[in-house]
């Protein structure tokens, strides 16, 4: 019996039938394996397998009335599907629209520009906006000036007539520098390429809620806030303090257009009409004051008359040295020329801007041969 039970020992043993594995062949997905929310879109509109994200633009291109959303649910959810699209330089605010203070801006002086502007954040420089040093916050400012006015209670209860809330603001120095408050926050910068759902992220992570735009060159090219990148995706916010923005391409009684520079091109040519093509203009530049600019190849300025598309020319009725502001839009008159002998006639209008290489001639003046003597035989 021992040897019989040593030799079992000293022989293989059986296989034995072992779970084993197997790896699945890439591109093969269990039936069980989707998502709810795709099993689901499969089960009622019959969609093949495909990524979450095309479903959802499929479902938000079917129409809001046959999927369930509101159009406002629409809307928005749209505008964060394309929100990974945008760039930076689609959201931000250019350079001349930036409000911004200097360092060495004395408190005082700082209060005014606050309670001037609708911001409660503001951008701080040293020399020039190229040379940023972070941002103030108006609660800082605020902080600041009430840890200065503070009176310890049991000093506010011997005065005669004790101060309201504890406060003396006379003892605050509105005289006081900006960047001797030390109340300077720091802030982002950011490249214009940048895609704005990547800079949210950011500053959710960093909980700075304002970045500087810089171009290749370390210069400034503009400035975006928190509430820029989200109003990508809820539209406009409006709060108490802002004031309802004037419409930026106006008609006037005398059939001409009122129009502020910053206007979009695609908001003038549906206020103006579809005659208002710029053709490929619309490809270089954004308003109405970038294509003047185009056009003339510099600045225009004030009083200026610019050739416009088709039958419109374009007068400049306002304009620093660094911009445009306000201009007018009306159609090319008909213009009196010398013809006859001094009589005056209309000329046709000015030819478009497709047959601008096209001649207009006048036939000439006819012959009065009446007045002539007959040549002497």
């Amino acid at each position: 019996m021992p040897d019989n039970d040593a030799s079992s020992h000293n022989e293989p043993s059986e296989p034995r039938n072992l779970p084993v594995p197997v790896p699945r062949p890439s591109g093969v997905a269990r039936e069980n394996g989707d998502g709810f929310f795709t099993r689901v879109m499969r089960a009622v509109f019959g969609w093949k397998s495909g990524s979450i994200r095309a479903d959802l633009q499929d479902v938000l291109e079917a129409g809001a009335g046959e999927t369930g959303f509101s159009p406002r649910e629409s809307t928005m959810l749209k505008n964060i599907l394309g929100l990974r699209e945008r760039r930076i330089d689609d959201v931000m605010v250019p350079r001349a629209d930036i409000v911004a203070v200097q360092q060495n801006i004395t408190l005082g002086e700082l209060m005014k520009v606050f309670e001037a502007g609708p911001h409660s954040r503001l951008v701080a420089y040293d020399d020039t906006l190229d040379d940023p040093v972070g941002m103030i916050h108006i609660r800082d400012l605020i902080a600041f000036m009430t840890r200065r006015a503070e009176v310890k209670p049991e000093v506010n209860a011997k005065r005669r007539k004790p101060l309201p809330a504890d406060l003396d603001l006379k003892a605050v120095d509105l005289s006081v520098p900006l960047a001797a408050a030390k109340i300077i926050r720091p802030i982002l910068f950011v490249p214009p390429s940048m895609p704005a759902v990547d800079l949210l992220a950011k500053m959710q992570t960093t909980r700075i809620h304002l970045s500087l735009v810089i171009d290749e060159y370390g210069g400034t090219d503009g400035l975006v806030s928190i509430e820029d990148i989200v109003e990508q995706i809820v539209g406009d916010i409006e709060d108490e303090h802002d004031e309802a923005a004037p419409a930026t391409v106006v008609q006037q009684s005398d059939g001409s257009f009122l129009a502020d520079a910053r206007a979009s091109l695609e908001d003038v040519t549906h206020t103006v009409g579809v005659e208002f093509d710029v053709g490929e203009a619309a490809e270089e530049v954004d308003t109405i004051g970038g294509y003047l600019m185009a056009q003339v190849g510099r600045l225009p300025l004030r009083g200026e008359l610019v050739p416009g598309p088709g039958p419109f020319e374009i007068e400049v009725l306002d304009a620093d040295p660094r911009r445009v502001k306000k201009i007018r839009i009306y159609r090319s008159k008909p213009r009196p020329v010398a013809i006859d002998g001094g009589k005056r006639g209309v000329a046709p209008p000015r030819p478009s801007a497709e047959g601008a290489g096209a001649r207009v001639e006048l036939s000439p003046p006819a012959t009065d041969t009446s007045s002539k003597s007959a040549p002497q035989p």
